[in-house]
């Protein structure tokens, strides 16, 4: 993360010749790439809706179902496994498809000299040798992109994706499923004349999309507009295209960047933070830029890589899929806390519109008859893809992103959303666990085959004792979110209800003594498990063992002694296992752990080794510590988004956390973060928050109550004497109690 000019814009040297290197844009539907070297500028395009939703015919089939997969895992036939349920997802489709690539070439005695994103204006540029430049945005309120150049008029080619039929199908691996022309389209369709030119690509089912592009000399240079259209709804998508193209250009290039700029005022209105490490806040802001740039209500959500599709001639990596057994809620995290709720809802939305499908798949391969459940590996239309069983097929994936409503109403305090999306869904993700859930001899409830992601891949012994402690952490704290948010509501008989069903599932199990495992220790002997009788014996990349204490909050470090220590020593475990096998997501997510638990020093430790190690030169997670820092075994560099946004949510964790019914300010930043400040963050409760801390103390607080609450802030101030904008506020031990008017505004002062 350097060349960097400041925090507020992301600043890169020529050339740049790799897509997973280039300058990101977006406008929540569409998205480009801008990179280039030499003479050559390329804007690599994507459209979120771009998906070949194909199924391998062995989905569906009579023996694809929850029955045949208990059989199979108690007659021990791993191989029968991998070829039932992983080989789907070697084919090629389902898969997100990448939208082609518009190359300009430049005059002769002009070349690209540096790249630059404006964070603030959301548009890219180009400098061009010492006297030219190229602007680019996706505009935030036309479905279109403005491209201007100055000082030179650059040649236009189209470039479709490689879909064509023939070719090498390429080679695959765990990561990639090879070459784009495994799907057999045919060739595009290229048309257009004079100053504006087309492709239109058939897909598969019928679907076809369109790359439109016109454009116009000026008095200073030249401009163009593209369009990305597809034929959903009947439209034709090149007349569709040309149409927008055309409108774009007539209302002109500033008129559409006012509008642009307005959107993205609006948007960095609703917080932001100032942090003592320049690298970080760049990166915090990016991410949020992430929010704005690819996410988007009326538009999908972001599956792995956003709106920023590879651009190499391959399926993109894991086929862009939405990885639903951490890649999605991962991506989802930190919105709640900056004020993007809007941009949220687009993940709530769509996870919404799918419960009729996702009900259907709880009957048709659960054999359930009530409630629904969300594949763990899942294609734009939310059905299921294929893969690895035990996390593929997961059952409770759908209690996760449960959780994912529940924040929403929590940071809200939105009561219609409570009512009529948060406790529906949530409720029919715990009516079908509880038909899947059979009581063992003393009356437990037990799934029939558990698992713990990632955790001995895809092999016989990945299916773990029941309950695992990942499914009955999810389990726990789907049942208990259900019977708060039935209480809410007034429903007392459902209440009830759900706390009887949490009272028959077992307590999270730990480590009562060491196992037979040289590296246990006392320091880990209250450990959380992987399972009933396994203790977590390797470095893993997924933290499915410590869920309950991040993202869950069922133990923290506020508890028992008993919770206290389980805490403690299930980190310590982590931290002694090594960091060999983990990738990008495992530090960001740690990061935010060791922040929920107070230790600030160690989660700066661990973003700052992320953003060492993981992190492209344009802020992308590349996963694996593929600059060689010798803090992962993992060296690739496939993108996806899970981590970054893991790693701003880590940044939340440091400055505020609402949990529990206790706001509390700076509770885990480090010892270097002498200065600090952030404005409108938002905590649980509906309070948004601004704070700003001065030579190591906290010198002002400033809450703003959503809703009436009772709001229980503990100390910040470090027992310094404070001065109150208002009376009514009062001393409790180290707690500021007091309740608050809707739109009521408290300011507090120190010294």
């Amino acid at each position: 993360m350097n060349e960097k000019t400041d925090t507020k814009h992301l600043n890169l040297t020529a050339p740049i010749d790799r897509w997973d290197e280039a300058i990101p844009l977006g406008n929540g539907l569409s998205g480009g790439l801008l990179w280039g070297e030499g003479r050559t500028v390329r804007l690599s395009l994507d459209r979120g809706d771009l998906w070949d939703e194909r199924a391998s015919p062995i989905i569906g089939g009579l023996d694809w179902n929850w029955a045949t997969l208990r059989r199979l895992v108690r007659e021990r036939k791993g191989e029968e496994i991998s070829r039932t349920y992983d080989t789907p997802y070697a084919e090629a489709y389902p898969t997100k498809l990448p939208g082609g690539r518009i190359e300009l070439d430049l005059p002769n005695g002009l070349a690209c000299a540096g790249f630059d994103l404006d964070l603030n204006t959301a548009v890219g540029s180009v400098t061009l040798g010492t006297t030219g430049r190229l602007d680019v945005f996706f505009c935030a309120t036309e479905p279109v992109a403005l491209l201007r150049a100055t000082g030179c008029v650059p040649k236009v080619r189209l470039v479709a994706p490689g879909f064509g039929q023939g070719g090498s199908t390429g080679d695959k691996t765990d990561v990639s499923q090879g070459s784009l022309s495994r799907l057999g389209y045919p060739p595009p369709q290229v048309g257009g004349e004079g100053d504006a030119v087309y492709f239109r690509q058939e897909c598969a089912q019928g679907f076809a999309y369109a790359v439109s592009a016109q454009w116009r000399a000026t008095a200073t240079g030249w401009e163009m507009a593209i369009a990305m259209t597809t034929n959903q709804g009947g439209t034709d998508p090149v007349r569709q295209g040309l149409e927008r193209v055309s409108n774009a250009l007539a209302r002109g290039f500033d008129a559409l960047l006012a509008s642009h700029v307005g959107w993205w005022r609006d948007f960095w209105a609703r917080s932001s933070v100032r942090l003592p490490d320049a690298d970080l806040e760049r990166h915090y802001r990016l991410v949020q830029y992430f929010y704005g740039a690819a996410s988007r209500r009326g538009a999908p959500p972001m599956p792995l890589q956003g709106v920023w599709t590879a651009d190499e001639g391959t399926l993109p990596p894991w086929k862009g899929d939405y990885h639903n057994d951490l890649n999605t809620q991962l991506t989802y995290w930190a919105y709640p806390a900056a004020g993007h709720l809007e941009e949220g809802l687009a993940f709530l939305d769509f996870m919404w519109s799918l419960l009729p499908r996702h009900r259907q798949f709880a009957r048709d391969y659960f054999g359930v008859k009530a409630g629904a459940a969300v594949p763990g590996v899942m294609s734009l239309a939310g059905r299921e893809m294929g893969g690895w069983v035990q996390y593929s097929l997961s059952p409770t994936s759908g209690a996760w992103i449960a959780q994912q409503f529940y924040l929403h109403w929590r940071y809200s305090m939105d009561r219609q959303f409570l009512a009529e999306r948060a406790y529906p869904y949530m409720l029919a993700m715990a009516e079908f666990l509880a038909e899947m859930l059979e009581p063992d001899a003393q009356g437990k409830l037990k799934l029939a085959l558990s698992s713990s992601p990632e955790l001995h891949e895809n092999s016989l012994e990945a299916f773990v004792q029941p309950n695992s402690n990942y499914d009955l952490a999810l389990l726990r704290w789907l049942f208990a979110a259900v019977a708060e948010s039935a209480a809410e509501l007034g429903e007392a008989a459902a209440a009830i209800f759900w706390r009887q069903k949490l009272s028959q599932l077992d307590d999270l199990q730990v480590v009562e003594k060491p196992l037979d495992f040289a590296m246990l220790s006392a320091d880990v002997n209250s450990a959380l498990l992987v399972a009933p009788g396994e203790s977590l014996r390797e470095s893993h990349r997924h933290f499915s063992t410590a869920m309950a204490i991040y993202p869950l909050g069922l133990l923290h470090v506020e508890g028992s002694e008993s919770e206290r220590r389980i805490v403690a020593h299930t980190l310590n475990q982590l931290e002694m296992l090594g960091t060999q096998w983990w990738v990008g997501f495992s530090f960001s997510w740690m990061a935010c752990m060791q922040a929920r638990c107070g230790r600030g020093n160690a989660a700066i430790d661990y973003l700052q080794r992320y953003l060492n190690g993981f992190v492209s030169r344009n802020g992308f997670n590349l996963n694996g510590d593929f600059k060689n820092q010798g803090y992962s075994s993992f060296k690739y560099r496939p993108f996806t988004l899970e981590a970054n946004f893991a790693a701003a949510q880590a940044v939340h964790e440091m400055l505020l956390q609402g949990w529990g019914g206790k706001l509390r300010v700076f509770p885990a930043v480090p010892d270097g973060w002498a200065d600090v400040e952030f404005d409108e963050l938002r905590a649980e409760g509906a309070f948004r928050v601004s704070a700003r801390r001065k030579q190591g103390r906290t010198v002002f607080v400033r809450l703003v109550a959503e809703r009436d609450a009772l709001v229980k802030l503990q100390d910040p101030f470090g027992g310094q004497s404070v001065k109150w904008s208002v009376n009514g506020l009062r001393r409790e031990g180290d707690l500021y109690v007091g309740k608050l008017r809707a739109g009521q505004v408290v300011e507090a002062t120190a010294g």
